[in-house]
């Protein structure tokens, strides 16, 4: 098929698109059985509040979330250090000192000295993400028959329903957006009794009256991750400190409530509606919850006096026309399921994709609208932005904290936002990046030796923390990566382009200057060349020709690709807003940045020598930045031709988010056969975590629920996902729109409507056969 490339200057348009483009066919996932683990429950969210319906019907189990509740308090800088008490961590403040000895030893090519003296550049861990408790509801037992579970992603809204004995029960489920509140709905054909409880995993109190359960507690002020061997506890309490919270369960129905200790009792009902709140004290990252938090208990009130004033099918049709709001912009249409592969349910379907390779280009449509319910579901909290599992974590001692992990996975998680007409949910994401820019200047400061700009290390949390990670025992490979505002920061000029909002940008130019600044601080001379040095290339590691294996080095490509997007988009910014003198200073700068280089054997280098990585297919591919989501290697042959021999190198045997951002690579170097396949490798199905059966499969892939298998869980393989399609569809720079630059020959025809470019402007497209029918931008 030839590529279409339509400059926007032109305004050029095919007629007759309008209303051409039929809403996506299926957007329902659905079982035959309730959850047995996480990777099988249905998740839910309003952006704040979180569920996850296992569907239960002896004993119904919906663990929740409020993306506000973390361990932790204000970073607090040496304060903060000090108080951890750990001997390994160089005193606040010296850091940097060791900034020019290490510098010394990568010139010398001593790089085991070198990486043994970044550790001097470690800080403390972040802190984690907490689950809220679990609601569970106790049913009668009796024999099952006709089970369906379901989640409509066109409306946010989950179903459980089935026959117990002969007679019919269904529940329905959704997370309102306008009224702050998880709300579940008891349906019976005949009167029954339900038990329902909440179980909170923190300090708490309970009490139950007037058809109401209230829970108040709070986290821990402080807490390790679970791979770091803390000198005693994991978690530190202390009433007086950390986040604090009230939960209430109230029970609306015809039938009778009565309380007992931490439970309610319903008898004789064939409705009941059940609403759930909760507030907490978190009031900013740097406002103490305690002494500067948030009225929580009058919020939490507020909240379920509001809700319960409402009636349910009131709820459900201003929930349902909130959500659509943001929802139905985009639709998608890859072709037609066969009808019986479509009726089998979602894990089976995913099952046979996987294993048959059975054609779906339905079950592929609904992943990428899943991406984009999930993104509306867990990024609409101010300063909040969606965490390595977006919103939905059961666990005290999460994988990674379940913090922000910024050398990809945050940034993959808001890959899809802007051209899948999501900015709203990437705002959150800006006004996070606000935040961190303010601690950031002593982190570029104290660990850097930069007295201009900010920097950010590998991980962050909700208290927007900023300085390296792994307290003076980390590898290097992770741990020491100053890099995460620059990378970061690229996000905003990525939204001015989709949105052309000059305002917007004029509100975050400050935060993208002060990470350009950092870069100009930051960047080293050798033989007339800009580098960086120390360099990392994100968990990657290289052999010298001398048979060091190490991390540590001067001039990595993946430093120099983002620092050459990050002036760049600075320089851009500077020219629109009138700061003429600093985009001549990032330009004069990025016209002497060392240039990428070719190896040997065709691949695009990683290191600044042409050394052997320790592991060839390993799943970070931080140097191909340039490609995706950078723009710096687009449109020179040879280093396109040089990144997908790296490409090549990797090969498809990857994690879940590596697929992701693979999926994208290949899209924007135009290999439609091989974003496919990645995209198919993506959605491989991986048993749930806790399953031991036989047939258990592990790896990277898609767990039953559609979630991303990292393995564990992480939402940003869904993110990257839903974001290659969008690629594979529709490529776009500021001055020009290319439909279809890698369309598989697995999608023949089909249609999208409503994507968003790099133009400010909205694509709609239909093609068959290969060939471009309809196209506008609007």
């Amino acid at each position: 098929m030839k590529r279409l490339s339509v400059l926007i200057l032109l305004s050029a348009m095919i007629p007759g698109l309008a209303g051409c483009t039929p809403d996506t066919p299926h957007m329902t996932l659905h079982y035959d059985a309730p959850a047995s683990f996480f990777e099988e429950a249905l998740p839910l969210g309003n952006g704040r509040l979180g569920a996850m319906v296992y569907g239960g019907t002896v004993e119904e189990r919906i663990s929740l979330n409020d993306i506000t509740l973390w361990t932790g308090e204000p970073d607090r800088g040496a304060e903060h250090v000090d108080m951890l008490q750990c001997p390994d961590v160089t005193p606040w403040g010296e850091a940097a000192s060791y900034i020019p000895q290490i510098r010394e030893a990568l010139d010398a090519e001593d790089y085991p000295l070198a990486e043994q003296l970044q550790k001097h550049l470690q800080g403390h861990f972040s802190e984690s993400y907490q689950p809220l408790g679990t609601m569970w509801i106790g049913h009668p037992e009796g024999a099952v028959t006709e089970y369906r579970r379901e989640l409509d992603i066109s409306n946010a809204t989950a179903m459980v329903e089935y026959l117990m004995d002969g007679r019919r029960f269904r529940e329905e489920y959704f997370v309102s957006a306008p009224e702050s509140a998880i709300v579940v709905r008891m349906l019976s054909e005949s009167p029954e009794d339900a038990t329902l409880r909440l179980e909170i995993p923190h300090p708490h109190t309970v009490s139950t009256a007037d058809g109401r359960i209230v829970v108040d507690g709070y986290t821990a002020w402080h807490a390790y991750p679970g791979y770091y061997a803390a000198n005693g506890e994991q978690r530190v309490y202390d009433p007086q400190r950390g986040i604090h919270f009230r939960t209430i369960a109230s029970v609306e129905t015809d039938g009778k409530v009565t309380a007992s200790e931490g439970s309610l009792t319903v008898s004789g009902a064939t409705e009941s509606v059940i609403r759930i709140v909760n507030a907490t004290s978190f009031n900013g990252f740097d406002k103490d919850p305690v002494r500067e938090g948030r009225p929580y208990k009058e919020l939490a009130e507020a909240q379920a006096a509001s809700a319960s004033a409402k009636l349910y099918h009131k709820l459900l049709k201003a929930h349902i026309a909130d959500y659509r709001h943001y929802f139905d912009r985009v639709s998608i249409d890859l072709g037609d399921t066969d009808p019986e592969v479509k009726a089998l349910p979602t894990d089976v379907q995913l099952k046979r994709y996987a294993d048959m390779g059975e054609a779906n280009p339905e079950l592929e449509a609904l992943y990428f609208q899943y991406g984009r319910y999930l993104l509306i579901s867990s990024s609409r909290t101010e300063g909040v932005p969606a965490n390595l599992q977006g919103l939905w974590n059961e666990r005290m001692d999460p994988p990674w904290s379940c913090n922000y992990t910024v050398n990809i996975n945050l940034e993959e998680n808001y890959w899809p936002a802007e051209v899948t007409a999501l900015p709203e949910m990437h705002e959150v994401m800006l006004d996070f990046i606000h935040n961190l820019s303010q601690g950031g200047r002593a982190t570029a400061s104290n660990y850097c030796g930069v007295d201009s700009g900010w920097a950010l290390g590998h991980n962050s949390d909700i208290w927007a923390m900023t300085s390296p990670v792994g307290l003076g025992t980390g590898d290097p490979s992770w741990a020491n990566w100053p890099l995460g505002g620059v990378w970061l920061s690229t996000h905003i000029w990525e939204h001015y382009l989709f949105t052309r909002d000059k305002a917007r940008l004029k509100e975050d130019y400050a935060a993208l200057k002060g990470a350009a600044r950092f870069c100009l601080g930051w960047l080293v001379e050798k033989d007339g060349e800009l580098i960086t040095s120390p360099a990392t290339s994100p968990e990657n590691r290289y052999i010298t020709d001398k048979g060091f294996h190490g991390a540590t080095l001067y001039g990595g490509t993946a430093d120099l690709a983002m620092i050459r997007e990050c002036l760049s988009d600075a320089a851009a910014a500077a020219d629109l807003l009138g700061d003429r003198s600093f985009a001549e200073e990032a330009r004069e700068a990025i016209s002497r940045l060392r240039p990428y280089h070719i190896g040997a054997d065709g691949h695009l280098q990683e290191w600044y020598y042409d050394w052997a990585d320790e592991d060839p297919r390993h799943r970070h591919q931080s140097h191909l930045f340039g490609v995706y989501p950078g723009h710096s290697v687009e449109g020179d042959p040879d280093l396109e031709k040089a990144a997908l021999k790296s490409l090549e190198i990797k090969g498809f045997e990857t994690t879940g988010w590596s697929c992701g951002w693979r999926v994208n690579l290949y899209a924007r170097l135009g290999d439609a056969e091989s974003a496919y396949k990645m995209y198919r490798r993506l959605l491989r199905y991986v048993s749930p975590d806790g399953y031991t059966g036989p047939d258990a499969r592990r790896g990277g892939g898609t767990y039953p629920n559609l979630l991303d298998a990292h393995s564990p869980f992480q939402i940003d393989g869904n993110f990257g996902g839903t974001a290659g399609i969008a690629e594979m569809l529709v490529r776009s720079t500021p001055i020009s729109v290319t439909p279809l630059p890698a369309l598989p020959k697995a999608w023949p025809s089909g249609s999208v409507k409503g994507l968003r470019t790099r133009t400010g402007k909205t694509v709609d497209l239909a093609w068959q056969d290969g060939q471009i029918t309809k196209f506008r931008c609007r």
